[in-house]
C-alpha cells in the first residue's frame, strides 16, 4: 500500500489506527526490540529517520516524567530534531491559542507534536486545523499530533505499549485476553484506551475493579460492551477473589484521589484497601499471571506493593522499556520511514450519509390530516406551522422544557402562537409536545437539518388556507455540526465556550442514539448539546 497509509498521520485516540495497523505496529516493534537487544546496527539503520531537519516537537502542558522521557529517546534514536517548548514562559500564558501556537510552529519545518495536556480533544482539533493551516500556506509535509494523554479522555501510546506487552506475554496469540481492570477507572484515561484498543484480540473479557466512586464511566463501560467484550463489575480485590474465573493478567492504577474532594479524602484509606494488592491473595492467582501499570506508582500508597517487584508478576517494568520501542515505530510510521510493506485493512473515514428529514409526498397525506384544525388557543391555524410529536413518550415536564429549547433554537420565540401537551389516541398514558406558531414561515433546508437535530422523531407540518400542505418527519442525523449554538458539556473539551478557542462543536452519533462529541468523546442525548 506504501508509506502513505501512515505519513503525515496523527493519534489522537487508539481507534485512529486499525486492528491491522496495530498488529504491523507491533510485528516491527518486534523487530526493533530484537535488533537493539543485539545490537543489530544494520536493522536498526531501517528504522532511523536520520534527517536532522526532521522536526519532533514535545509540548508538555501537564507533568510528565516517563512519557515525555520516552518520547524523548524514541526521538533521539532517529536523529532528528528534537526540541521542547517552554510552556511556563510560553505564549499559552499570554492568552494565545492552540491553533495559532501550533500553526506557527508547524511553519518553522516541524513535521510532529507530541502534546500532553489537560484539555481534552487537543490533538484532533489541531489535526483539522493544521492541515488547512498546511495547505493555504503551501508546506510540504501535513504536521502530524500525537495525544501523549489529553485529560480524563484517552492516552492512545500508553495504550499501544500495553497492548504489545499482553501480545508479548500472550506468546503473540491475538485470540482471547482476560484482564482485570484495577484501582482508578473514572479519571485513568489509559483505562479508557482499553474500550477499543482490546479489539486488537477476537474475544474479550473484562473484569472492572473498583469502588463505585472510581468506577469506569457509564459511556466507556458501554462502548466495550458495544465491541462484544464480555464485562462484570467488582467493588474491591476481596469481592473478585471471592469468585473463581480470576484473570491472568491485572492492570492497575493509581487512585486520584485529591482529585474528588473533602468527603472521598475522609474515606481515603477505604478506598485505597479496595484496590490494593495484599500479601494474603497470592495464593488465588492463577499460575503465569502478571500484573501491570502505567507508572509512576504513588510513593506512600502504591497498589501494587514494591514486595511484588521481584517476583514473577512483576510485568511492569519490561511494559514501560517497551514504550520506547513501541514509540520509535510510530514516529517511523508517520514520518514516511517504514509501511511501505502494510498490506491490512487501513483507516477510512468515510462520512455516514443518510436521509434523516423525510418529506411526505403530497398525495400521501391523508385526507384526515390535510383537514386536522390545529388550535393555535381557541381558534384553528388557517396559515402557520405546527411541530408535532415532540418528544413522545417523555413525561410532561420534560416535554415542557424542551419545547421551550426547540423554540429557541428555531427562532420561534417572537410573535404569536403557543405549546400544548396532548396523549396518545391510542395511549392515554403516552405524553407528546406540540408547537403551534400561525403566519408566514419559510423554512430552508438549514432550517430543517436544525429541527431534526433538537427534535429528532418529530413532524413539521406547514398549513395554508387551513390545510397540511408540506409535511416532513424527522429522524436522529448522523451527524450534528455547523451550528453556532451546538455546545459540548464536558468543559475540560477544547471546543468548551469556556475556553475561547473558537473550536465549532461537533457531534456524531453512536450505536444507541446519543451523540459523541468529536474531540472529547463525551457521550450526550440530542437534547444536551444545545448552549
Amino acid at each position: 500500500m506504501g508509506t502513505d497509509v501512515f505519513t503525515g498521520r496523527s493519534l489522537a485516540v487508539i481507534d485512529d489506527l486499525t486492528i491491522s495497523e496495530r498488529r504491523y505496529l507491533f510485528e516491527k516493534t518486534r523487530i526493533l526490540k530484537e535488533a537493539l537487544l543485539q545490537d543489530n546496527q544494520d536493522k536498526l539503520s531501517g528504522f532511523r529517520i536520520d534527517d536532522p531537519d526532521f522536526g519532533i516537537y514535545e509540548v508538555f502542558l501537564e507533568d510528565s516524567t516517563r512519557t515525555r522521557e520516552s518520547f524523548r529517546n524514541a526521538a533521539k534514536f532517529h536523529r532528528s530534531k528534537v526540541s521542547d517548548l517552554a510552556t511556563d514562559s510560553s505564549s499559552f500564558n499570554k492568552g494565545e491559542s492552540y491553533a495559532d501556537t501550533f500553526n506557527t510552529l508547524a511553519g518553522y519545518h516541524n513535521s510532529v507534536f507530541i502534546i500532553r495536556s489537560k484539555l481534552e480533544g487537543v490533538c484532533r482539533w489541531l489535526e483539522e486545523e493544521a492541515a488547512l493551516y498546511a495547505q493555504r500556506n503551501g508546506l510540504t509535509r501535513r504536521p502530524s499530533f500525537i495525544n501523549a494523554g489529553d485529560g480524563k479522555h484517552e492516552h492512545p501510546t500508553q495504550e499501544l505499549l500495553d497492548e504489545f506487552t499482553f501480545l508479548e506475554d500472550n506468546g503473540w496469540d491475538t485470540s482471547s485476553i482476560h484482564l482485570a481492570l484495577v484501582g482508578d477507572l473514572y479519571h485513568g484515561r489509559t483505562v479508557h484506551s482499553k474500550a477499543d484498543g482490546m479489539r486488537i484480540f477476537d474475544s474479550v473479557k473484562i473484569d472492572l475493579i473498583a469502588p463505585v466512586e472510581l468506577a469506569m464511566p457509564e459511556s466507556y463501560r458501554l462502548r466495550m460492551e458495544e465491541n462484544g467484550y464480555e464485562v462484570r463489575i467488582f467493588d474491591s480485590i476481596d469481592a473478585y477473589l471471592q469468585q473463581k474465573d480470576i484473570a491472568d493478567k491485572w492492570y492497575f492504577t493509581r487512585p486520584q484521589l485529591e482529585r474528588m474532594g473533602e468527603q472521598i479524602l475522609k474515606r481515603q484509606d477505604e478506598l485505597r484497601a479496595k484496590v490494593t494488592f495484599r500479601r494474603e491473595f497470592t495464593d488465588s492467582l492463577p499460575k503465569g499471571t502478571k500484573f501491570y501499570h502505567p507508572l509512576p506508582r504513588h510513593r506512600v500508597h502504591p497498589t501494587i506493593p514494591t514486595f511484588l517487584d521481584d517476583t514473577p508478576l512483576n510485568g511492569w517494568e519490561r511494559q514501560s522499556i517497551n514504550g520506547m520501542y513501541v514509540r520509535i515505530i510510530l514516529l517511523a510510521l508517520v514520518a514516511g520511514k517504514i509501511g511501505d510493506d502494510f498490506t491490512g485493512e487501513a483507516k477510512r473515514r468515510d462520512r455516514v450519509d443518510e436521509e434523516y428529514i423525510v418529506q411526505v409526498e403530497s398525495s400521501k397525506i391523508h385526507a384526515s390530516e390535510k383537514g386536522e384544525a390545529y388550535s393555535e388557543g381557541v381558534r384553528p391555524i388557517l396559515n402557520g406551522l405546527v411541530i408535532d410529536h415532540i418528544c413522545k413518550g417523555d413525561d410532561p415536564a420534560t416535554i415542557r422544557r424542551h419545547m421551550a429549547l426547540i423554540s429557541k433554537v428555531m427562532g420561534l420565540d417572537d410573535g404569536k402562537g403557543g405549546e400544548w401537551i396532548s396523549t396518545s389516541k391510542k395511549d392515554s398514558g403516552m405524553y407528546k409536545g406540540i408547537i403551534f406558531r400561525p403566519g408566514s414561515h419559510q423554512l430552508d433546508r438549514k432550517d430543517l437539518k436544525r429541527l431534526a437535530a433538537v427534535a429528532a422523531g418529530c413532524t413539521l407540518n406547514i398549513i395554508h388556507d387551513g390545510q397540511v400542505v408540506e409535511k416532513y418527519r424527522t429522524h436522529l442525523p448522523p451527524r450534528i455540526y455547523n451550528f453556532d449554538d451546538l455546545a459540548c458539556n464536558n468543559k475540560a473539551c477544547i471546543s468548551h465556550p469556556s475556553h475561547n478557542e473558537g473550536v465549532p462543536a461537533r457531534f456524531v452519533r453512536t450505536r444507541d442514539n446519543r451523540y459523541s462529541c468529536s474531540y472529547c468523546g463525551t457521550v450526550h442525548t440530542f437534547k444536551e448539546i444545545w448552549k
